[in-house]
């Protein structure tokens, strides 16, 4: 799907490295994807990522309505009633193709009754390589597709899945030498599969995972895994085999959106009225942990699962008398949450004795908080709540964070209409008709290592010393060439500029108005875009990178405020520049701006000749590992050189 296909298509690749759900909707969204390629996992997760976000949002009831209302509606219909969804993968996205794994029922039905396609396959490395595919128009919901032309298909007397033809290899190299397949050509694919009326194959899961009952019956795990994710609170789950009388019975993992167990006995019973006697659930857990361990492609890992549960029951047997179930789940573990906390917690010598480990304060600087807000949502698959998660204080402050419905990242608005071409140009008409001439007339700056700029022909990272709102920008882009003047997305508080975007009600209006229009011409005339200090960086940072794709050079004041000292000393660099610059692997070009203080502290818009000096430094990079505090820090101590 990734090497062949596309080129038959004329089709371009793109390769998402997030497992984050509102990573890859805005990648969909910014390169104008048609289609997502991906695993089984991945689409359980974007399912509950639009599940949670629309739920922070305190539309579950409209969700529900909404869903229930779009079964039997035609495509175009459906597309329309969730316009709000498609709206953020972007209109040019309409299918989900999965496979390598089966896909569970619920979700296909989530995407489809949204308007959406989804497409599955089946297929092994060793068939070459699908094996059957659903039409995207006419899939019969539950199954992997009919058998495509040329294969030969049958199923074995235990249903399992064998297959020949010229697209089944011959053969493996194991140890140096080539195995033979399987006699007669057929390959044993080691999967349980069905045929339906339609002739549309059925996938039940893996052979080796069937429970064998003691009654000699047969219990397939993705069945009972199917209806236990129905249940209310259920986030995920596994069902693993447990020794019992020489046979087996199924025993189900849990991930609960909680760790409630009365929700978790409630999921339970629930499940069970729906299954038959010999399926149903008698022993289960509750795993310890926000995630299972996984594959690469998102699988969990059973092994793992399986001898931890099976360590739990040789040190805790337990008889129910009445065979409803037993609750062995040990007190939550905090071990994965702890490794992440671990180099931002602090506590006392008395509160680690006494074993107070939820009220560990958190150490965290602003880039700590970015770090560990990424490390976590990368870790856990959610899209956190960046303004609550910027108030948390301690490691259960970010428990409950974790918990929580997903909300909008941040309030700020970031403007990518000021880029294009038709506003840029109607910018540059008013900078050169009134901006340019102001700068000259007013500040006449004289311009001090221009030629620093000469090699530096793509977009850069421009770093300055940050004196007043007024005047820096219309400095900065009279001292540099005209290659980065026409390209440049300046950076300003984000805090001001929201105060700027929505000022207080209480206020006049016609200072209200005043302030609606400032923020109106910052960001038109300067291309101005928020850099908040509290809560939104990432978005910002997210923003900084799209306009250098662009070919937008970048200005940051990395003080994160105007310089109102009594000397005129700079204030220290914030360490959110230094992540800035590692991650745009752009040259940096420092600049420091000479005499604007003191017009400042004397109220003057008048500058005296030659009193005004902008300098420009010579481009800076840095090897790639040197840490942004390091980064910060250097720029710091070049911009005072100048």
């Amino acid at each position: 799907m990734a090497l062949f296909v596309p080129p038959l298509l004329g089709a371009a690749v793109v390769f998402e490295p997030s497992s984050n759900p509102g990573e890859i909707m805005r990648t969909i969204k910014q390169e104008r994807a048609t289609a997502l390629i991906a695993v089984p996992r991945m689409l359980d997760l974007l399912h509950a990522g639009i599940e949670r976000e629309i739920e922070g949002q305190g539309k579950s009831r409209w969700l529900k309505r909404t869903l229930e209302n779009a079964r039997g509606r035609k495509f175009l219909k459906r597309a329309w009633m969730f316009r709000r969804i498609h709206r953020r993968f972007g209109w040019k996205f309409w299918a989900f193709i999965s496979g390598g794994a089966a896909l569970s029922n619920e979700t296909e039905d989530f995407f489809k009754r949204m308007g959406y396609a989804v497409v599955q396959g089946y297929g092994m490395t060793e068939t070459a390589s699908l094996i059957s595919l659903n039409h995207p128009f006419r899939a019969t919901e539950g199954s992997v597709g009919r058998i495509l032309p040329g294969r030969e298909f049958k199923l074995a007397e235990d249903g399992e899945i064998l297959v020949r033809g010229e697209n089944v290899s011959s053969g493996y190299w194991e140890q140096g030498a080539v195995r033979s397949a399987e006699q007669e050509g057929w390959l044993r694919t080691g999967d349980l599969g069905e045929l339906d009326a339609q002739g549309n194959l059925r996938f039940r899961g893996r052979k080796k995972n069937v429970i064998v009952t003691p009654a000699g019956l047969n219990v397939y795990p993705e069945d009972l895994e199917a209806t236990l994710r129905t249940q209310s609170g259920v986030r995920d789950c596994v069902v693993i085999p447990i020794e019992s009388g020489g046979n087996s019975e199924p025993c189900a993992i849990l991930l609960l959106n909680n760790t409630d167990r009365s929700a978790a006995r409630a999921a339970i019973d629930s499940a069970n009225a729906s299954l038959a006697e010999y399926q149903r659930i008698r022993t289960w857990f509750i795993w310890p942990e926000f995630d299972f361990p996984r594959t690469p492609t998102g699988k969990p890992r059973l092994p793992v699962i399986s001898a931890w549960a099976t360590q739990i029951l040789d040190g805790r047997q337990a008889v129910d008398p009445e065979g409803v179930g037993v609750d062995f789940s040990p007190a939550r573990s905090h071990g994965t949450l702890d490794q992440l906390l671990e180099r931002f917690s602090t506590s006392s010598d008395e509160s680690s004795e006494a074993g107070n480990h939820l009220e560990q304060q958190l150490n965290l600087s602003s880039l700590d908080r970015v770090e560990l807000l990424s490390a976590l949502e990368e870790k856990f698959h959610v899209e956190l709540n960046e303004t609550a998660f910027a108030n948390a204080k301690t490691v259960a402050d970010v428990e409950r964070v974790l918990q929580q419905p997903a909300a909008h990242r941040t309030e700020y608005v970031y403007p990518r209409w000021t880029q294009r071409e038709a506003i840029r140009w109607l910018r540059l008409a008013v900078y050169y008709a009134l901006v340019w001439p102001a700068t000259q007339i007013l500040g006449h700056p004289r311009i001090v290592g221009r030629g620093n700029l000469r090699g530096a022909r793509g977009p850069v990272l421009i770093v300055s010393n940050h004196i007043t709102r007024r005047a820096d920008i219309g400095l900065i882009l009279a001292a540099v060439p005209q290659r980065h003047r026409h390209r440049l997305a300046a950076a300003m508080g984000g805090e001001s500029l929201q105060n700027m975007r929505r000022p207080p009600q209480d206020w006049f209006f016609a200072k209200r108005w005043a302030y609606q229009l400032g923020y109106w011409l910052a960001t038109l005339l300067f291309n101005v875009f928020p850099l908040p200090q509290l809560s939104g960086f990432r978005e910002s940072f997210r923003f900084a990178g799209e306009s250098v794709d662009r070919g937008y050079s970048v200005l940051v004041f990395p003080e994160g405020e105007v310089n109102n000292s009594e000397d005129g000393h700079m204030a220290p660099f914030q360490s959110g520049i230094g992540l800035l610059a590692e991650n745009l692997h752009i040259p940096v070009i420092p600049i420091r701006l000479d005499g604007v203080w003191q017009m400042k502290r004397e109220h003057r818009r008048l500058a005296h000749i030659g009193e005004i000096t902008v300098r420009i430094g010579a481009p800076v990079t840095f090897a790639h590992g040197t840490s942004p505090e390091e980064i910060a820090l250097r720029l710091e101590s070049v911009i005072q050189s100048l």
